[in-house]
């Protein structure tokens, strides 16, 4: 008789042939395997929960609120009706039926045209003659204002003043057409006088003038030497450039080139001016500026030099301070950064003593 085969266990669901599958790549365990099922289970259940458990939503009856808008419209339109003067408050101004307006202003009796001065009628001499009330006080005010009328152009421009009206008006006014040309005088119209001079540049000529002239014939003076307003004596040369010429000499300790004229701030992008100074200056020979002790002079006084200036005179009190003093200006070519071109400037403004 043969063995009875042992029964076979029942398969439950972690062993059906996806789980075995997620167990076989991902190397999981049954009960990792059991996890990762649970919780892809709960995310599901998530996500599908509030579509499932949404609450009906509430079907939508205008009737009632088409109710309350009918309502509504008709408190407006009550509303409307019974405030219908607010709008009509400040109504626009018609002009044309103020002028109509019989109540508004008096009735003037109109009388025959006849020929008249512009310049003598009253307002209501202008109603009389057709003229709207409002038109006659304007014109009224506009001729007090201007010293009376030269001209019937003057009434024509007149606002408010219809045309029509206008020329029924205009034959009888004594008045030009239009005001007399003024006479020019003859530098005015291009033409010189008598004189064969033009009236206005005789006039300038000898009216004062509240700048001085400057000379034609200027003689050259010393640089070093000159004030502002010698300086001023040159064209183009003003007051501003002037000082700013006399405060970089006070700076260097004077001039020894007049090339140095190119180094004013207010000059630089000034070459005509440069070339005015430089023909009208000169340098004396044998001209000495003043010059700074390199072996007792601070720094403040060093940087004030302007060929000097705060880097290279800390460079000159740091070697002063390391190998003592300096036996001669060649000594500066000891000094580290200071370029040959350098000490050749301010050779002239350093001295060794």
């Amino acid at each position: 008789m043969a063995p009875t085969p042992p029964p076979r266990p029942s398969r439950t669901w972690d062993d059906s042939a996806p789980m075995r599958w997620v167990r076989r790549s991902f190397g999981y365990s049954r009960s990792e395997a059991r996890g990762l099922a649970g919780l892809l289970l709960l995310m599901l259940l998530t996500i599908v929960a509030p579509i499932l458990l949404r609450p009906e939503l509430p079907t939508y009856l205008p009737a009632a609120d088409q109710k309350g808008l009918d309502e509504l419209a008709a408190q407006l339109k009550e509303h409307r009706t019974v405030e219908q003067g607010y709008a009509t408050r400040y109504p626009k101004r018609d002009y044309q039926k103020l002028e109509r307006n019989e109540s508004r202003f008096p009735t003037v009796p109109q009388v025959p045209l006849s020929p008249f001065d512009p310049n003598a009628l009253t307002a209501e001499g202008w109603e009389a003659r057709g003229v709207p009330h409002f038109v006659a006080a304007r014109i009224v005010k506009y001729r007090e204002a201007a010293g009376g009328f030269k001209a019937k152009a003057q009434v024509k421009k007149m606002y408010g003043l219809e045309d029509s009206v206008y020329q029924r008006l205009a034959p009888f006014m004594q008045l030009p057409d239009e005001a007399p040309k003024r006479e020019r005088p003859d530098y005015a119209a291009g033409r010189p006088g008598p004189d064969g001079r033009f009236p206005a540049f005789a006039a300038s000529e000898a009216a004062p003038s509240k700048f001085p002239r400057k000379p034609r014939n200027l003689q050259p003076f010393d640089l070093n030497l000159a004030d502002t307003t010698q300086l001023m004596q040159i064209r183009g040369i003003g007051s501003g450039r002037a000082k700013w010429v006399v405060k970089y000499r006070n700076q260097l300790g004077g001039y020894v080139r007049e090339d140095q004229l190119d180094e004013v701030f207010v000059l630089r992008d000034a070459p005509d001016l440069r070339d005015s100074l430089k023909k009208y200056t000169f340098v004396a020979p044998g001209f000495t500026p003043r010059a700074v002790n390199l072996n007792t002079a601070t720094f403040d006084e060093l940087y004030l030099q302007p060929y000097i200036g705060k880097p290279r005179a800390r460079l000159i009190v740091a070697y002063r301070q390391q190998h003592g003093p300096f036996k001669s200006v060649e000594d500066l070519k000891q000094v580290p950064v200071l370029k040959p071109a350098d000490i050749e400037k301010m050779r002239p403004y350093v001295r060794v003593e």
